[in-house]
């Protein structure tokens, strides 16, 4: 059965579902959609609605393995037809499907097409969650999952581009399934969402959020010996499957579940409220980083390790990797989950004093000399995915830097003895999680640091942080091939990247497969629909462009490539500068760092491994003798240290 959108559409108007087989209706009438490539070029273009979806996406969409020569004239007569099926749009009796340098673009409004009015829905849902208002959460979401009625194009999945396309409708129907399970358990209404959950897990045996969602259900529905099995029978899954254990969240979970009563779903805390948890949104297009990821959860797991150094180049991914860990963290952390953004939003340092004020403020803790309320909360986003990734990348998620009153700017705003015992007395007592971003030097963290308790924190930095020990350090480099591709796939989408996946990959080794520039060069690509990859990628591999192209709105390579040229003392600068010739030409070696210095060995040495210890030159993971070894220059940072060598810069 079709369910009609939620707003009456006028008379004769087609309605389409994706959100199970393709189906179209008029009038409560189901009509008929034709050949089955006929049907493929239709839901190619229902599932990017109101984008243009490039010829060659249709094309592989159609005939994956080897189109034919008519294949355009082919999909001509299908888009003809869609064109005949679909009507016109507006008062003008404008084709609802035109060509452009895009690719076909189908208009379509929401209430003519389920996934659309799917996505209205979730959205809604989940602000009002954000806003605390959990019952009109559950309704909505509800309403968005009445939409979905099995495997999203169950009957067009043997092409590949369609079952793409099905299996993201998919996650995103399960990623809401989660979210109203999660919000009816917080209502303590979890025996609504056992059985469906019990379905999906069966469907989904791997997928970790819908085996959590379903031991709560259980063990709020006072059925606590089921609930124990779901976990050891995920346990005895991954082991068996994949040679891994459930995340150290979902443990803590099992343990909390053995030793007390009903456990529900910790209500979400905006930035605005204190004594919670206070995290900026989780990288959407979070990528790769799997084994960095999986180290930091059972780090942050362990009752022995309380400090992780998360270290790398700029726009390497470390903020989003400590903040994808602390979101997965949060059954493990009961007193909460903080983050607080070290540096202002023009990338100088704040002072000890107006971050622990801050701390003291979101964790609740009586710090002397903290008025106790943030006069300013600065939201600054460098999305990469996430956003970037990015997502993705650690400049592309967003981040709060909010600074209490009367908090001094001045360097001068050393912490006093007072508030840091008050700090640490608090710490003992406590079990959280604290998450500090873009640390300039271990002297700004050492008094913020646990010195007992179960407290733990993330410090993520540029440079390696030397002087603080014991610590457990997770160093950062470039994404592998594989990953940055999937990265830009999530960008651009996965079909045009198919178009030409060997520009794909220039564009991201251009890139230095960071998850910034990767990300930031998706965004562009994702804008400018009519830039064919190549092309991009040569202007990308120009040395002296690059960091242009590397622009996507208020987001740019170049910005951050100049916060970390900033943190660098005079003297790394100008070496920098003249070993970013050597460098671009594939790494530099001992004998070639003293032949750019103009010094002997010893100088040589001490200064690439002070570049090594601020984050700017990289080196072999294993042992190698100082000859022997291999340094290199992150790529972006390279161009930008030839750029400012070149143009003659002051080393202050």
């Amino acid at each position: 059965m079709i369910r009609p959108p939620a707003r009456p559409a006028p008379a004769g108007t087609v309605y389409f579902s994706l959100l199970g087989p393709l189906t179209a209706v008029r009038d409560g009438r189901p009509l008929p959609l034709g050949p089955r490539k006929q049907r493929l070029v239709l839901a190619t273009l229902l599932a990017r609605p109101n984008t243009p979806v490039p010829v060659d996406v249709l094309t592989d969409a159609v005939w994956p393995d080897d189109p034919p020569r008519t294949a355009r004239k082919n999909l001509q007569v299908y888009v003809s037809a869609a064109r005949a099926l679909l009507g016109s749009t507006g008062d003008d009796g404008r084709d609802r499907v035109v060509h452009g340098c895009g690719g076909y673009r189908l208009t379509i409004d929401e209430g003519e097409l389920d996934t659309l009015r799917f996505r209205s829905l979730a959205r809604a849902g989940r602000a009002a969650g954000e806003r605390g208002d959990l019952r009109t959460a559950a309704r909505l979401l509800r309403e968005a999952l009445d939409l979905w009625e099995g495997p999203p194009l169950n009957d067009l999945r043997d092409s590949t581009g369609v079952a793409e396309e099905a299996e993201r409708l998919e996650a995103r129907c399960l990623t809401v399934y989660e979210d109203w399970a999660e919000t009816e358990i917080e209502l303590g209404r979890a025996a609504v969402a056992v059985d469906g959950l019990r379905d999906l897990v069966e469907r989904h045996p791997l997928r970790e959020r819908l085996r959590v969602a379903w031991m709560n259900s259980l063990h709020q529905s006072g059925r606590q010996a089921e609930a124990l099995a779901v976990y050891d029978d995920y346990r005895q899954l991954l082991a068996r499957e994949l040679g891994l254990e459930p995340s150290p969240a979902m443990a803590a979970l099992y343990r909390a579940m053995l030793g007390r009563g009903r456990t529900a779903r910790p209500a979400t805390a905006g930035r605005e409220a204190a004594h919670g948890t206070a995290l900026p949104a989780a990288p959407r297009d979070f990528t790769g980083r799997r084994e960095e990821l999986r180290e930091l959860l059972a780090l942050l797991g362990s009752p022995d390790e309380r400090v992780v150094v998360v270290s790398g180049p700029a726009g390497s991914g470390k903020s989003a990797l400590a903040l994808r860990a602390a979101h997965l963290l949060g059954d493990g952390f009961p007193d909460g989950r903080f983050h607080v953004q070290v540096r202002r939003e023009d990338g100088s340092a704040r002072t000890p004093a107006d971050v622990l004020g801050e701390l003291g403020w979101l964790c609740g803790a009586r710090v002397p000399g903290s008025s106790g309320v943030p006069a300013e909360s600065t939201a600054t986003a460098a999305s990469a995915a996430t956003a970037a990734s990015a997502a993705t990348a650690d400049s592309a998620v967003a981040a709060d830097a909010t600074v209490p009153a009367g908090s001094e700017r001045g360097p001068a705003a050393a912490v006093s003895q007072g508030a840091a015992d008050a700090w640490q007395r608090w710490l003992s007592l406590h079990r959280a999680l604290i998450v500090l971003d873009d640390v300039p030097d271990e002297a700004f963290v050492r008094g913020l640091l646990p010195r007992s308790g179960p407290s733990s924190v993330v410090l993520t930095a540029r440079g390696q942080l030397a002087g603080l020990a014991p610590v457990h350090r997770i160093a950062l480099g470039a994404l592998a091939d594989g990953e940055a591709l999937e990265l830009l796939a999530k960008l651009i989408g996965p079909g045009r990247l198919r178009t030409d996946p060997a520009a794909a990959l220039r564009i991201v080794r251009a890139c230095g497969a960071l998850p910034l520039a990767v990300g930031v060069g998706g965004m562009r690509l994702a804008v400018l629909r009519h830039l064919p990859l190549a092309e991009y990628a040569d202007r990308l591999g120009d040395p002296s462009a690059a960091l242009d192209e590397l622009v996507a709105g208020d987001i740019s390579v170049r910005l951050r490539m100049a916060s970390g040229w900033q943190d660098l003392s005079a003297d790394d600068r100008r070496a920098l500068g003249r070993l970013a010739g050597p460098a671009q030409e594939g790494g530099f070696t001992l004998d070639g760092a003293m032949e750019a210095l103009g010094c002997g060995e010893r100088a040589a040495i001490r200064t690439v491994e002070s570049l090594i210890d601020a984050g700017a030159v990289t080196s072999p993971a294993g042992e190698v003798t100082a000859h022997a070894a291999l340094y290199e220059v992150p790529r972006l940072l390279c161009l930008y240290a030839r750029e400012r060598a070149e143009g003659g810069f002051s080393p202050g």
